[in-house]
């Protein structure tokens, strides 16, 4: 299995791996968009007029000295309907510019090269999963971290093998995301997903 033996500081541009990160407000703010547009709204309830019964009314209108109801599906009533219930269409989604991306990843990238996270190296392999294990425990990757893997192409062989790892996530450089990078403990980058990477962030780095 070839790899690269050029160190990852090496490897790596200054304008997409060392930029200043005054403070982590604008990680915060890409991380939770992220996971914002990844929520479904999947939660319904029904109103009091979906609920099933409470069609009989429950006494009559007046002489009992209790308060008019209509309903046993009443909202104030157990069994009864929600009020102001989600309704499975709300939108959940965060909006965040494109320029501000971009400023998010660089500064989640640096602070993964300064805590020396990333490592620059080609992974091949022809399809099994053993090899790729071999190759991240060859790297000082443990099964109990969180490997993300970065390639320039997904590559059928490589996805194959990384199927089964439960630990591995592979990415292409295109689709990085803050929340990718600030979860994993490791972060393997092949040569060609570096010059992607340059290209699509460091030109507004300039």
């Amino acid at each position: 299995m070839a790899e690269s033996t050029k160190p990852a500081k090496a490897a790596l541009p200054k304008s997409v791996f060392e930029v200043d990160v005054p403070n982590h407000e604008l990680l915060k703010l890409a991380y939770d968009a992220f996971l914002a547009n990844s929520r479904q709204a999947s939660a319904t309830t029904k109103t009091r007029g979906e609920v099933r019964g409470g069609g009989k009314k429950p006494w009559k209108q007046k002489g009992t000295g209790r308060a008019r109801f209509g309903s046993t599906r009443n909202p104030i009533w157990r069994h009864g309907g929600i009020v102001f219930g989600p309704r499975g269409n709300e939108n959940y989604s965060k909006k965040l510019s494109k320029t501000s991306k971009h400023v998010a990843l660089r500064q989640a990238l640096t602070l993964a090269n300064q805590d020396k996270k990333i490592l620059v190296s080609d992974i091949k392999t022809t399809g099994k999963t053993a090899e790729v294990a071999k190759f991240l425990a060859a790297k000082k990757c443990s099964e109990k971290d969180r490997v993300l893997l970065v390639v320039d192409e997904k590559a059928p062989e490589l996805m194959r093998a990384t199927n089964n790892l439960a630990n591995a996530l592979l990415v292409r450089a295109q689709y990085l995301s803050v929340y990718y990078i600030l979860n994993a403990d490791k972060i393997v980058i092949t040569p060609a997903a570096v010059k992607t990477v340059e290209a699509w962030l460091a030109k507004e780095a300039k």
